[in-house]
């Protein structure tokens, strides 16, 4: 029985996932792929939509009831945070409109823990590819970022006001996690997941040239050099395996949120 798969076209989940979804990896079943922007696999997982998903580490509350938490395949790492790029160098953001992917994103989250008593007047979640012309053609006084785009805001015209990951990696000392990978309980057992993810997580690694065409014909971002800057800085030991540290970052995320009342209490991870 075919298993249903979101995440994202971005390049780091095309490298992670083509081994699985090309029927490459021994003993893993069959695979329907959908590609979709992380805040709408957010939502998706909360209705139990796919069988595995890719999902912000910030909407885990509202999930875990249903879905399993996977040590791998996700996204989590150091110098990989969001940005706050604005058109004026040192913008205060108070009482500003920002343009954010998604209201339950990790990357809103920090956002929110990081502007906490300076919170902007204005928040309109807007498509992630409309976050930087907009914020360049002065629609919005700041924008929040992901992924690629820390290689080409500049093209825009644009500065970093905050790298939230510098900002979370100095206040905690752990790396900052950004996407998760879930599994639907009930439906999808855990370690053999866990296991199908990893092999082709390897197999990525071993010949990353098969997967070249396949990421290339999803990427947003198209240049072949910014699609490699994306791919080393996104897969990384701890998309093989989150590990201590990885399960430490998340409780630390998710402890910090409900603290704040910005996310509903969870247990502990580890």
């Amino acid at each position: 029985m075919a298993l249903s798969l979101a995440v994202s076209p971005c390049p780091n989940d095309t490298f992670v996932f083509h081994a699985l979804v090309h029927g490459l990896i021994p003993g893993a079943p069959e695979v329907n792929l959908t590609f979709a922007d992380v805040d709408v696999t957010n939502t998706a997982a909360e209705r139990g939509e796919f069988d595995l998903v890719k999902v912000s580490y910030a909407a885990l509350p509202w999930l875990l009831d249903d879905y399993e938490l996977l040590p791998t395949g996700g996204a989590l790492g150091r110098g990989c945070g969001p940005l706050v790029l604005a058109r004026e160098p040192g913008l205060d953001v108070t009482g500003k409109t920002v343009a954010v992917p998604g209201d339950r994103t990790t990357a809103y989250l920090l956002f929110r823990l990081w502007s906490e008593g300076r919170a902007p007047g204005r928040v309109e979640v807007v498509p992630f590819h409309e976050i930087m012309p907009g914020v360049a053609e002065g629609k919005f006084d700041a924008g929040l970022v992901i992924h690629e785009a820390r290689f080409t805001y500049q093209r825009y015209g644009l500065t970093a006001l905050a790298d939230l990951g510098e900002w979370w990696e100095a206040d905690t000392g752990l790396p900052i996690p950004l996407g998760a990978i879930l599994a639907r309980k009930g439906v999808v057992d855990p370690a053999e997941a866990t296991e199908w993810i990893r092999n082709s997580v390897s197999m990525a690694w071993a010949n990353p040239d098969a997967s070249r065409e396949f990421i290339l014909a999803n990427a947003q971002e198209m240049e072949p050099d910014v699609v490699k800057q994306h791919i080393d800085l996104y897969v990384n030991e701890f998309t093989l395996d989150l590990g201590k540290d990885g399960l430490a970052a998340a409780d630390a995320l998710l402890q910090r949120a409900a603290a704040a009342g910005i996310t509903p209490a969870v247990k502990p991870l580890a």
